[in-house]
């Protein structure tokens, strides 16, 4: 019988995985159990599906990758023989012809428990019934003498649905002392706040402490933050570590009267517009480091989203990783040039002009008989775009360099941007970004930068770049708001059409004008074909386009604004109400 432990050490591997690099996962587990080690901890934990990766989508139903998570995880367990500290890590598993989502506890040279995910989310960025088996409640695991409890991430969201089983409550019955939760859990504005509600509501009704560890980094669109935490059964914070880094921290607790209690180091937390900073930043130097790109380059217009772009990429990856092309026609005006080289200046990366008016009229001497007789319109304006889209990539072909592509998400809401032009690109850091926040951000990068930013301290953006009207320039004199509502006004509606998805009689009556609104969702409506084509982005809103937001192309639905009507349940018959509850389960 294990001998009952009054003291428990456990390291916290907060690390960024990379989905399928399967040996460099397992690499990054070794690294984290020596340093578990060398502070003296019993268990060293690792976050969800940490082997894989996470999310790694359907690259987790192919045979060769489970055999491959399976191996790997077999040569840890054999590692542990060692005398060195057990190890919790995540990981998928086949069992009797099903695939789950895992927990596995390797110690004394041997996988000594398995966990497997009972409740699979369904909902958002999140799709996991399209690939793991639900699996079955399970109590606790004893680990050096310690009773521990293993319900994996969305195990603790019962808020989420009411078909969700409490594992929680099933191990605090069956002798849990206290809560191990490995999370894959993605940044959103405000989730750090809903973790810890969630966290909180779980201690209380189990009276159980837990320790939440979420993975960091960056998977495609999405970002994971990081900012694990620990709680005691009081609902005191007993530890809490950083946002959006690397981290590995050894937490122990002690056995007390009232059960197991620790008192840990608590980092300071970014939140708001500090957080979606960092989170853009983070993003882009995964999805670039992750991707083998050797570096980025992108258009400086002397716009501001291209400025926020670009001392984004700086910050990711630093000045020599970075190049900017300004690449002007006769609508460009000098004082874009001028704010674009100072930008570049001030960031210190390399930086070119190519004028494009060659390609631009070589496009329209080539259509000047298929275009005879029709008038100048939009068309010409995109063949602007389309030069200058032609050329970037070329530049990233010869060298290697990905394009960072720089509309905001209000620009993609409502089509304002150019299939094949200034869509071109591999990646769009402030693609969930809105308009007004491309503002407050580039403000803020003035005065602030987030720790392990590569980019200069100081204003890098310069003053006349974030006070300027904004213009595309594809036409004499022109700007933002010729076509458009004022910003403030259009991020409102756009954020009330595409986060909270609320009926336009909703948006009218909250006081905003019917016609202004049914054009902007008209517009939301008809520009899906392009955001289909769009690069990936940075996700930092509740909903983004992409993971979170899927609306078919091809709809013919229009809210005409009319207040929605009452359902009739006066249609339905009692008989066809029995009849759906006779089939019911």
């Amino acid at each position: 019988m294990t001998e009952r432990a009054d003291q428990f050490s456990i390291s916290l591997a907060q690390l960024n995985p990379t989905v399928g690099d399967v040996a460099g996962n397992a690499a990054k587990v070794r690294a984290a159990r020596a340093r578990a080690r060398a502070d003296g901890a019993d268990l060293v934990v690792l976050s969800e599906l940490f082997i894989a990766g996470y999310p790694p989508e359907d690259l987790v139903l192919k045979p060769a990758f489970q055999s491959a998570c399976r191996t790997v995880v077999e040569e840890l367990a054999r590692e542990t023989a060692d005398g060195g500290p057990a190890v919790l890590v995540g990981t998928p598993w086949v069992d009797d012809g099903k695939l789950y989502n895992a927990c596995v506890f390797l110690d004394e040279g041997r996988i000594a428990g398995i966990r497997y995910k009972v409740n699979l989310p369904n909902y958002g960025v999140f799709d996991e019934k399209r690939v793991f088996a639900r699996g079955p409640a399970s109590g606790p695991v004893a680990i050096r003498g310690v009773r521990v409890g293993v319900p994996i991430c969305e195990d603790t969201w019962l808020e989420e649905s009411e078909e969700y089983e409490n594992i929680v409550e099933c191990l605090a019955e069956t002798g849990a002392e206290i809560l191990v939760v490995p999370n894959g859990s993605p940044y959103a504005r405000g989730k750090a706040d809903i973790r810890l509600s969630v966290s909180v509501a779980r201690v209380t009704e189990s009276g159980l402490p837990l320790v939440y560890l979420n993975q960091v980094g960056g998977q495609d669109e999405l970002v994971f933050d990081g900012a694990s935490f620990a709680l005691n059964a009081d609902l005191s914070v007993a530890a809490q570590l950083p946002a959006f880094e690397e981290s590995i921290t050894t937490l122990r607790w002690k056995r007390e009267a009232g059960g197991w209690r620790c008192n840990g180091p608590v980092a300071p937390q970014l939140d708001g517009d500090k957080a979606d900073y960092a989170a853009c930043v983070l993003g882009l130097r995964d999805y670039v480091g992750k991707n083998g790109f050797p570096g980025v380059l992108l258009g400086v217009s002397g716009g501001i989203d291209s400025a926020l772009c670009a001392a984004i990429a700086v910050d990711a990856l630093g000045a020599d990783r970075v190049r900017g092309v300004m690449l002007p026609f006769r609508f460009t005006a000098q004082v874009s040039l001028d704010d674009a080289a100072e930008l570049a200046g001030h960031l210190g990366i390399r930086y070119e002009v190519l004028p494009i008016a060659k390609a631009v009229h070589g496009f329209e001497e080539i259509l000047s008989g298929t275009f005879a007789g029709l008038a100048r319109d939009i068309t010409e304006e995109n063949l602007q775009a389309r030069a200058r889209g032609t050329l970037l990539m070329a530049i990233s072909n010869k060298t290697g360099a990905m394009v960072v592509t720089t509309g905001n998400k209000s620009e993609m809401s409502v089509g304002y941007a150019t299939l094949y032009g200034d869509m071109n690109g591999g990646f769009n850091p402030i693609k969930d970004i809105y308009k007004t926040e491309v503002f407050r951000l580039s403000s803020l990068r003035n005065n602030w930068k987030p720790d392990g930013a590569l980019g200069p301290s100081g204003e890098v953006i310069p003053p006349n770049i974030i006070t300027r009207p904004p213009t595309a320039e594809l036409r004499e004199n022109q700007t933002d708001q010729d076509s458009l509502p004022p910003y403030d006004m259009l991020d409102a509606i756009l954020e009330r059409l595409v986060e909270r998805e609320e009926p336009l009689a909703t948006i009218i009556a909250a006081g905003f004008d019917r016609e202004v609104v049914a054009r902007i969702d008209r517009l939301l409506n008809i520009a899906e074909y392009k955001r289909r084509q769009a690069a990936p982005g940075v996700k930092v809103t509740r909903r983004n386009f992409g993971r979170d937001r899927r609306y078919p192309i091809t709809n013919r639905f229009r809210d005409d604004g009319r207040p929605l009507s009452e359902p009739d349940d006066t249609l339905v018959s009692r008989a066809g109400r029995a009849l759906g509850e006779a089939f019911d389960g």
